[in-house]
């Protein structure tokens, strides 16, 4: 069997910052993605310049499949894949996974918005490492859609990351202002785009106690899938993360995806005191989070490294039960996002058993 070589060009970011950690973020997101749902298939994985520009570069033996090429379309650095023949590069045509139009995520700009690029890595290296990763481009010959949980989602951006790639996908914020924006925008984002689509706000009441309110949305790609009930539901509840497991079953989701307070512009709430580190909401949520992970689910955190210490992360998931992966390509993910900020992600998985 012959081995191939191939160049993916590295997507640019308006970003400054973010450009500059771009290539180093594809290589630790092109090296995961091989040592989950591609099975090690890749070898000589690295960035380097051809003509002046930075290329993420690798070989396989032999070609890559439909599946293969599928999964590196989606990845959140890749702007174009070529096959390498000598000094010149062959076009390899991407399959995009996108049900939905992606200026659902980029129409909305915000202070603290977070870049759409790492959203979407977060949610892919949590997804991959999860019981439904190599479903993840399946698409209609799924059985069921995936179902995402974002419980800090802030203005929604995971949640339409989720949307555009077909899943499921329910969030949860303490924020009325951004529970109020994110109806507002997505109300009128549905609209304009004249998709068939429902979407209300609901009180949540128990036992005559207002609990908070609740965004159901649901949506499909266009009138004969509205007709055939082939819908996407996207959900956003209005209350405490600490009280998540309160508004949904147990063991549902598939994965769950948290970009914790950074504590510099934004604090971490843990019993009314407003913190830096994050540890102390971690430590009183994720029991709850856990509890609505399906066995083999995948747990993806952001957080900045500043204020909480890597190995304290990894240890409350492993108090929880969750399977951290913390060696390899997993440790690739640290970059910096302004002088007060380094970011990183950490991944976990629910025992399948």
């Amino acid at each position: 069997m012959s081995t191939r070589s191939w160049a993916l060009l590295v997507r640019p970011s308006a970003n400054r910052v973010y450009a500059a950690s771009g290539p180093q973020l594809l290589e630790a997101e092109v090296a995961v993605l091989d040592a989950t749902v591609l099975d090690g298939r890749l070898r000589d994985i690295g960035i380097r310049d051809l003509g002046g520009v930075p290329y993420l570069t690798f070989t396989s033996d032999g070609d890559l499949d439909a599946h293969a090429i599928a999964h590196l379309s989606t990845l959140s650095g890749i702007y174009a894949l070529f096959e390498r023949e000598g000094e010149h590069l062959r076009p390899v045509e991407l399959a995009a996974l996108q049900l939905f139009d992606e200026d659902l995520l980029t129409i909305q700009k915000y202070v603290g918005k977070t870049n759409e690029l790492f959203t979407r890595l977060l949610l892919n290296v949590t997804l991959w490492a999860s019981h439904v990763g190599a479903d993840l481009v399946a698409g209609a010959a799924r059985e069921r859609p995936i179902r995402v949980l974002d419980p800090m989602c802030g203005r929604g951006s995971s949640l339409h990351q989720a949307l555009v790639y077909g899943c499921d996908a329910d969030g949860l914020d303490v924020d009325g202002k951004d529970f109020d924006a994110h109806e507002a925008f997505l109300k009128t984002w549905l609209r304009r785009k004249r998709l068939k689509h429902t979407a209300e706000v609901i009180p949540i009441r128990r036992d005559g106690e207002r609990l908070g309110r609740r965004l159901e949305v649901a949506v499909a790609r266009d009138k004969d899938a509205w007709k055939a009930k082939d819908v996407r539901r996207l959900g956003f509840v209005h209350a405490d993360t600490t009280r998540a497991a309160e508004f949904f079953r147990p063991g549902t989701f598939d994965a769950l995806v948290a970009d914790a307070p950074y504590g510099v512009q934004h604090g971490a709430r843990a019993g009314g005191r407003l913190e830096r580190s994050p540890l102390s909401l971690l430590e009183q949520a994720l029991p709850g989070w856990v509890s609505l992970l399906r066995p083999g689910a995948g747990l993806g955190l952001s957080w900045n490294i500043y204020v909480a210490p890597r190995d304290e992360v990894v240890r409350l998931l492993a108090s929880c039960g969750l399977e951290a992966l913390d060696d390899g390509p997993w440790r690739g993910f640290a970059h910096r996002v302004d002088a007060s900020i380094e970011r990183d992600v950490l991944v976990a998985r629910v025992p399948a058993g």
